[in-house]
């Protein structure tokens, strides 16, 4: 396949705008301008997650306050940095003893991070956190594990993640976004930025919502040519209505979101974005910038 996406056939041309890893699930992200694709997504993405003394995953859905949870990854390590708080040094081949963990409807082996990183965010969070929530657990994916994402939604095709709520990749468009924020403007609200919507790959130069309606895309790095293809629309909880910088919920964005994007794909569940799945390109470096076609998908 051409790595040129001048010669490449194609009903979309667009580039990658922004890049994001989330580290730990839940807490903030880090924009970056490459990143390694791996059957799994983007390397480190959704590698961590919080769960509660019974193993069960812990969201912004029950604690808002992750949202200023800001990781960085300095010299081997995975920093945490959070108001109030010294900063928690992790290194990125550290874990201490297996555990069993619930994401969703996923029992899976994992990595128990250790006291010290349980007591940081049983510091941060507990005192705010529901009375089940006051001791926390911080854990690393097992790469020796496959979680498999939903056959249903990917034709039958094996594909895998490690703790995002489902599938490997998150996609959106900033057209998207500049849609949204048109709306909120036009109903006096303020305008919102993308780390609301936690995606991986944003794509620029498209049409609001263009991430829609692409089948398999193509992204045309100097080594090769990475395929993904977009399986399932994102149903959106209330995550997008905390606002990062203060982990402060309204209920804004849903209400601007209620009035156009029920997506009849999910049951009218609003959506924004779409979930993918990594077709080829394991070991290929993203970068922002970066050529990417796809062609109109037919149902």
């Amino acid at each position: 396949m051409s790595t040129d996406p001048v010669s490449t056939p194609a009903d979309l041309r667009a580039h990658i705008a922004q890049l994001w890893i989330h580290p730990v699930k839940s807490c903030a992200g880090i924009a970056v301008t490459e990143a390694e694709l791996t059957p799994t997504g983007l390397a480190w993405d959704r590698a961590w997650m919080v769960v509660d003394s019974e193993g069960e995953f812990v969201t912004q859905r029950e604690l808002p306050r992750m949202a200023l949870i800001q990781p960085a990854f300095k010299l081997g390590q995975l920093v945490l940095r959070a108001p109030g708080m010294l900063a928690l040094h992790l290194s990125l081949e550290g874990a201490e003893w297996p555990i069993k963990v619930r994401v969703w409807d996923d029992v899976v082996p994992a990595w128990d991070m250790g006291d010290v990183a349980a007591q940081w965010f049983s510091d941060f969070l507990g005192p705010d956190a529901p009375a089940g929530l006051k001791r926390l657990r911080l854990v690393r994916f097992d790469p020796a594990i496959s979680r498999l994402c939903s056959a249903q939604w990917t034709g039958g095709r094996e594909s895998v993640t490690q703790f995002a709520d489902g599938f490997g990749v998150l996609v959106a468009s900033t057209a998207s976004l500049d849609g949204l924020n048109a709306r909120l403007a036009t109903a006096g609200q303020q305008p919102v930025d993308m780390r609301r919507f936690r995606p991986n790959i944003v794509l620029g130069s498209v049409e609001p919502h263009d991430e829609d309606r692409i089948g398999a895309w193509r992204i045309h790095t100097p080594e090769g040519v990475a395929a993904l293809e977009n399986v399932k629309p994102c149903a959106r909880c209330p995550i997008p209505d905390i606002d990062p910088a203060s982990a402060v919920p309204a209920p804004a964005v849903s209400n601007a979101l209620q009035a156009y994007r029920a997506d009849p794909r999910l049951n009218g569940a609003l959506s924004f974005g779409m979930n993918a799945i990594v077709l080829a390109g394991d070991g290929l470096i993203l970068r922002v910038g970066q050529a990417v076609t796809a062609d109109w998908r037919f149902d």
